[in-house]
């Protein structure tokens, strides 16, 4: 996780010990999954790939044997443990699932439906593995969720790999700017065990911010370079409970 999902991984450690290594679970699981397009070369084998994740995570919820996978055995930990909601697992993958298709979503709706699946659940399960279980705190996970998930698009495009999703920065870094709004109105409605989960908020309004003085461009070198005050921003953030 340092090494692949440096925002995530600083995230956890924000988290109460005891639930550190569920959340590592989770993200490490997202990070699998959501390298399946760039690791096959035909979309047949990625679909049998994000199969095998789906007969995983059902199993996680039996009392069967654990398949030998340093994630598996991790993640079948945390769910037997916490038992987060499957349907947003399922939900994960199908929209990874839908990466494969190699079809970019026609309108912001549809991006925005996009995010949450990817982002949005994924905040969704941090929140449940971190024991919060509140309506505030889930408002709140769905627009950071999208936030960050449209934010993660516009951070993608400098790769080959995103190339198939052609995008309006403008209109894409204005919704998500929107949403994080949104996310940070709800904030007296947050218990504070929910920060660890929704701190990716910081990384969307350090974004934005650079986005903006760039005039918009993702390809800018001062956008994409990464931010070595990060863990400090997320320090300040939870001391002050904000996100």
């Amino acid at each position: 996780m340092r090494r692949h999902d440096r925002d995530r991984f600083q995230t956890v450690l924000f988290a109460p010990a005891a639930r550190r290594e569920a959340l590592f679970a989770l993200y490490a699981f997202n990070h699998e999954i959501a390298r399946v397009r760039e690791r096959v070369s035909e979309p047949t084998l990625g679909r049998i790939r994000l199969e095998w994740w789906r007969e995983t995570i059902a199993a996680g919820y039996e009392d069967g044997p654990v398949r030998r996978h340093d994630v598996v055995e991790a993640l079948t930990d945390a769910i037997r443990a916490h038992g987060p909601t499957r349907e947003h697992f399922d939900r994960l993958i199908d929209a990874r699932e839908m990466d494969l298709a190699e079809q970019a979503p026609t309108s912001l709706a549809a991006l925005e439906d996009y995010a949450e699946a990817v982002s949005g659940r994924l905040i969704y399960l941090a929140l449940e593995l971190l024991g919060v279980d509140d309506r505030g705190a889930r408002q709140a996970g769905f627009h950071v969720g999208i936030a960050y998930g449209l934010a993660g698009l516009l951070r993608a495009m400098p790769y080959p790999a995103s190339a198939s999703r052609p995008l309006v920065p403008a209109e894409v870094a204005a919704a998500a700017s929107r949403h994080l709004a949104l996310a940070r109105g709800l904030r007296p409605a947050v218990a504070r065990a929910a920060l660890p989960a929704l701190l990716p908020a910081i990384v969307v309004e350090r974004y934005l911010r650079r986005l903006r003085r760039a005039g918009c461009d993702p390809f800018d070198k001062t956008v994409t370079a990464p931010d070595p005050l990060q863990s400090w921003r997320f320090a300040a953030a939870a001391l002050f409970n904000r996100f």
